[in-house]
Protein backbone atom coordinates (compact mmCIF):
# COMPACT_ATOMS: atom_id res chain seq x y z
CA UNK A 1 0.00 0.00 0.00
CA UNK A 2 1.25 3.72 -0.57
CA UNK A 3 1.91 5.41 2.38
CA UNK A 4 0.53 9.57 1.83
CA UNK A 5 0.60 10.25 5.02
CA UNK A 6 2.29 13.22 6.99
CA UNK A 7 3.83 12.26 10.19
CA UNK A 8 2.77 15.19 12.73
CA UNK A 9 5.68 16.49 14.69
CA UNK A 10 4.99 17.98 18.09
CA UNK A 11 8.03 19.77 19.54
CA UNK A 12 7.56 19.21 23.73
CA UNK A 13 8.85 21.20 26.79
CA UNK A 14 8.86 24.87 25.10
CA UNK A 15 10.02 27.70 27.90
CA UNK A 16 11.21 30.93 25.59
CA UNK A 17 9.52 32.69 23.22
CA UNK A 18 12.29 32.07 20.71
CA UNK A 19 11.52 28.81 20.43
CA UNK A 20 8.24 29.11 20.02
CA UNK A 21 9.00 31.02 17.35
CA UNK A 22 11.90 28.83 16.05
CA UNK A 23 9.42 25.60 16.32
CA UNK A 24 6.55 27.71 13.94
CA UNK A 25 9.01 28.92 11.56
CA UNK A 26 10.83 25.67 10.80
CA UNK A 27 7.85 23.67 10.48
CA UNK A 28 6.52 21.89 13.50
CA UNK A 29 2.72 21.35 13.80
CA UNK A 30 2.56 21.48 17.65
CA UNK A 31 4.23 22.65 20.54
CA UNK A 32 4.14 21.24 24.17
CA UNK A 33 3.87 23.49 27.40
CA UNK A 34 5.08 21.13 30.82
CA UNK A 35 2.83 21.70 33.71
CA UNK A 36 4.78 19.93 35.77
CA UNK A 37 6.74 20.99 38.57
CA UNK A 38 9.07 18.11 38.68
CA UNK A 39 10.76 18.56 35.14
CA UNK A 40 13.15 20.94 34.25
CA UNK A 41 10.99 22.33 31.13
CA UNK A 42 8.49 23.10 33.47
CA UNK A 43 6.59 26.55 33.14
CA UNK A 44 4.73 28.68 35.53
CA UNK A 45 1.05 29.17 34.14
CA UNK A 46 2.34 33.16 33.70
CA UNK A 47 5.13 32.14 31.91
CA UNK A 48 2.92 29.54 29.81
CA UNK A 49 0.47 32.30 28.98
CA UNK A 50 2.84 34.46 27.38
CA UNK A 51 4.42 31.66 25.52
CA UNK A 52 0.98 30.68 24.42
CA UNK A 53 0.16 34.01 23.17
CA UNK A 54 3.08 33.79 20.78
CA UNK A 55 1.88 30.82 19.32
CA UNK A 56 1.01 31.61 15.43
CA UNK A 57 -2.00 30.03 13.62
CA UNK A 58 -2.45 26.57 12.53
CA UNK A 59 0.49 25.55 15.26
CA UNK A 60 -1.39 23.22 18.31
CA UNK A 61 -0.55 23.99 21.68
CA UNK A 62 -0.74 21.18 23.92
CA UNK A 63 -0.53 21.19 27.88
CA UNK A 64 1.40 18.32 29.57
CA UNK A 65 0.20 17.32 32.96
CA UNK A 66 1.07 14.71 35.61
CA UNK A 67 -1.31 13.21 38.13
CA UNK A 68 -2.58 16.80 38.49
CA UNK A 69 -5.49 18.00 40.81
CA UNK A 70 -8.89 19.03 38.75
CA UNK A 71 -8.48 22.10 40.21
CA UNK A 72 -5.15 22.83 38.84
CA UNK A 73 -6.12 21.96 35.19
CA UNK A 74 -9.39 24.50 35.16
CA UNK A 75 -6.77 26.99 36.52
CA UNK A 76 -4.49 26.68 33.81
CA UNK A 77 -7.00 26.54 31.14
CA UNK A 78 -8.36 29.41 32.62
CA UNK A 79 -5.02 31.31 31.66
CA UNK A 80 -3.59 29.39 28.93
CA UNK A 81 -5.11 28.97 25.74
CA UNK A 82 -4.55 25.81 24.76
CA UNK A 83 -5.79 23.08 22.00
CA UNK A 84 -5.17 19.77 23.43
CA UNK A 85 -4.29 18.40 26.47
CA UNK A 86 -2.00 15.37 27.15
CA UNK A 87 -1.90 13.50 30.49
CA UNK A 88 1.34 11.89 31.44
CA UNK A 89 0.64 9.85 34.45
CA UNK A 90 -2.09 7.47 36.05
CA UNK A 91 -4.54 9.74 35.27
CA UNK A 92 -8.16 7.82 35.10
CA UNK A 93 -9.91 8.27 31.85
CA UNK A 94 -12.85 10.27 33.42
CA UNK A 95 -10.59 12.81 34.37
CA UNK A 96 -9.15 12.96 31.21
CA UNK A 97 -12.29 13.69 29.59
CA UNK A 98 -13.28 16.42 31.52
CA UNK A 99 -12.43 20.23 30.50
CA UNK A 100 -13.97 20.04 27.26
CA UNK A 101 -11.05 19.99 25.32
CA UNK A 102 -8.94 16.99 23.20
CA UNK A 103 -6.47 15.14 24.81
CA UNK A 104 -3.66 12.41 24.52
CA UNK A 105 -2.55 9.90 26.68
CA UNK A 106 0.89 9.03 27.75
CA UNK A 107 1.88 5.03 28.22
CA UNK A 108 5.26 4.13 29.19
CA UNK A 109 5.93 1.54 27.55
CA UNK A 110 7.51 -1.68 28.53
CA UNK A 111 7.46 -5.60 28.34
CA UNK A 112 3.85 -6.39 29.59
CA UNK A 113 2.71 -3.43 29.18
CA UNK A 114 -0.97 -4.23 27.11
CA UNK A 115 -0.98 -0.95 24.70
CA UNK A 116 -4.27 -2.82 23.13
CA UNK A 117 -6.06 -2.64 26.70
CA UNK A 118 -4.71 1.15 26.99
CA UNK A 119 -6.19 1.93 23.53
CA UNK A 120 -9.95 0.60 24.90
CA UNK A 121 -9.40 1.85 28.21
CA UNK A 122 -9.00 5.89 26.65
CA UNK A 123 -11.16 4.89 24.03
CA UNK A 124 -12.17 8.98 24.02
CA UNK A 125 -8.13 9.76 23.67
CA UNK A 126 -7.72 11.43 20.30
CA UNK A 127 -4.53 9.48 20.77
CA UNK A 128 -1.72 7.62 22.81
CA UNK A 129 1.59 9.07 23.57
CA UNK A 130 3.85 6.12 24.00
CA UNK A 131 7.10 6.69 26.10
CA UNK A 132 9.89 4.59 27.56
CA UNK A 133 9.39 3.75 30.84
CA UNK A 134 12.15 4.87 33.11
CA UNK A 135 11.83 4.31 36.77
CA UNK A 136 10.94 7.27 38.90
CA UNK A 137 10.63 9.51 35.83
CA UNK A 138 7.48 10.63 33.68
CA UNK A 139 9.00 11.54 30.35
CA UNK A 140 11.90 13.69 29.28
CA UNK A 141 14.34 11.36 29.68
CA UNK A 142 15.93 10.72 26.47
CA UNK A 143 15.52 7.07 26.60
CA UNK A 144 14.30 5.00 23.83
CA UNK A 145 12.39 1.67 23.59
CA UNK A 146 11.97 -1.20 21.78
CA UNK A 147 9.52 -0.48 18.79
CA UNK A 148 8.93 -4.01 18.61
CA UNK A 149 6.66 -3.81 21.43
CA UNK A 150 4.00 -1.66 19.46
CA UNK A 151 1.11 -3.73 17.91
CA UNK A 152 0.31 -2.67 14.46
CA UNK A 153 -3.33 -2.87 15.15
CA UNK A 154 -4.17 -0.21 17.49
CA UNK A 155 -7.48 1.58 17.41
CA UNK A 156 -5.84 5.08 17.95
CA UNK A 157 -3.23 7.21 16.48
CA UNK A 158 -0.12 6.43 17.92
CA UNK A 159 2.54 9.46 18.54
CA UNK A 160 6.09 8.15 19.39
CA UNK A 161 7.99 9.63 21.85
CA UNK A 162 10.66 8.59 23.30
CA UNK A 163 14.92 9.38 23.25
CA UNK A 164 14.69 10.37 19.40
CA UNK A 165 16.49 12.90 17.98
CA UNK A 166 17.66 13.64 14.17
CA UNK A 167 20.12 10.22 13.96
CA UNK A 168 17.55 8.14 14.72
CA UNK A 169 13.56 9.63 13.70
CA UNK A 170 13.40 8.12 10.24
CA UNK A 171 14.00 4.72 11.19
CA UNK A 172 11.69 5.08 13.89
CA UNK A 173 8.85 5.92 11.20
CA UNK A 174 9.50 3.21 8.79
CA UNK A 175 9.49 0.65 11.68
CA UNK A 176 6.67 2.11 13.38
CA UNK A 177 4.76 4.60 11.13
CA UNK A 178 3.44 6.58 13.72
CA UNK A 179 0.68 9.23 13.48
CA UNK A 180 3.24 11.90 14.86
CA UNK A 181 6.39 11.90 16.33
CA UNK A 182 7.20 13.55 19.77
CA UNK A 183 10.49 15.34 20.83
CA UNK A 184 12.10 17.06 23.30
CA UNK A 185 15.40 16.37 24.69
CA UNK A 186 16.77 15.52 21.15
CA UNK A 187 16.41 19.17 20.15
CA UNK A 188 17.94 20.98 22.61
CA UNK A 189 21.40 22.46 23.36
CA UNK A 190 19.98 22.02 27.31
CA UNK A 191 17.14 20.97 29.41
CA UNK A 192 14.46 23.35 28.26
CA UNK A 193 16.96 25.08 25.88
CA UNK A 194 15.55 24.00 21.95
CA UNK A 195 18.62 24.35 19.24
CA UNK A 196 17.20 25.57 16.27
CA UNK A 197 19.52 23.53 14.08
CA UNK A 198 19.03 20.55 15.61
CA UNK A 199 15.00 21.11 15.40
CA UNK A 200 15.65 21.87 11.68
CA UNK A 201 17.58 18.73 10.80
CA UNK A 202 15.19 16.47 13.22
CA UNK A 203 12.15 18.05 11.49
CA UNK A 204 14.06 17.42 7.58
CA UNK A 205 14.82 13.55 8.37
CA UNK A 206 11.04 13.06 9.19
CA UNK A 207 9.81 15.33 6.09
CA UNK A 208 12.57 13.07 3.75
CA UNK A 209 11.34 9.62 4.95
CA UNK A 210 7.87 10.47 4.37
CA UNK A 211 8.77 10.86 1.04
CA UNK A 212 10.44 7.90 0.47
CA UNK A 213 7.78 6.23 2.22
CA UNK A 214 4.75 8.03 -0.23
CA UNK A 215 6.77 6.71 -3.26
Amino acid sequence: MTRTAQTRIKICGITREQDVSAVASIGADALGLVFYEKSPRHVSVQQAAQLARAVPPFVTVVGLFVNPSVDYVHEVLAKVPMDVLQFHGEEIPELCAQFGKPYLKAIRVKAGVNLVECAARYAGAQGLLLDAFVEGTQGGTGESFDWSLIPHDLPLPVILSGGLHAGNVAEAIRRVRPYAVDVSSGVEAAKGIKDAAKIAAFIKEVKNVDLQLSR
